[in-house]
């Protein structure tokens, strides 16, 4: 089924065009970041939650589930497959707290840490495009990221 050129006069009229959503270009570029991550990732055996997982590892060790689930916006639920998966491969280590048996502490072994200095995300960067706009345009959207929680938390609070 078509719409008629007037139909869509007024579609675009009103704004209900897909290219005027900030939220489906971001949407659709996080796809796009996962079809150009999938190659790379599937030659090292990773998934894109297990390697940012194993990243957000590399920025300290000995960090909780819930420290490193706060910093990847995962839910424990959701991240401990993914870490036990990890763990089976050799790439992380979990050891419970002796001083609190609840926590989970994690940290990359060697072999993981061999693996990330491959850098894999390296041939994505260039793969944007954006030149000396890369860093500009990441916190750009890491500032939109934490705008939209800032506010969305807020609405919550009020209610």
């Amino acid at each position: 089924m078509t719409n008629s050129p007037k139909a869509q006069e007024t579609t675009q009229a009103k704004g209900h065009n897909l290219s005027n959503f900030l939220c489906f270009a971001v949407y659709s570029a996080n796809l796009a970041f996962g079809r150009a991550y999938k190659p790379i990732l599937d030659a090292a055996g990773l998934t894109y939650t297990q390697y940012i997982a194993m990243v957000g590892l590399s920025e300290a060790d000995d960090q909780t589930v819930s420290e490193l689930g706060e910093k990847l916006f995962l839910e424990s639920n959701t991240l401990t497959p993914i870490l036990k998966k990890l763990e089976q491969t050799g790439y992380i280590s979990r050891m419970r707290d002796p001083a609190d048996e609840r926590q989970v502490r994690l940290s990359l072994t060697a072999a993981g840490r061999r693996l990330l200095k491959n850098d894999l995300g390296r041939t994505l960067v260039e793969a944007c495009g954006l030149g000396d706009e890369f860093s500009i345009v990441q916190k750009n959207v890491v500032r939109l990221r934490d705008n939209l929680l800032r506010n969305t938390k807020r609405k919550q609070d009020e209610s």
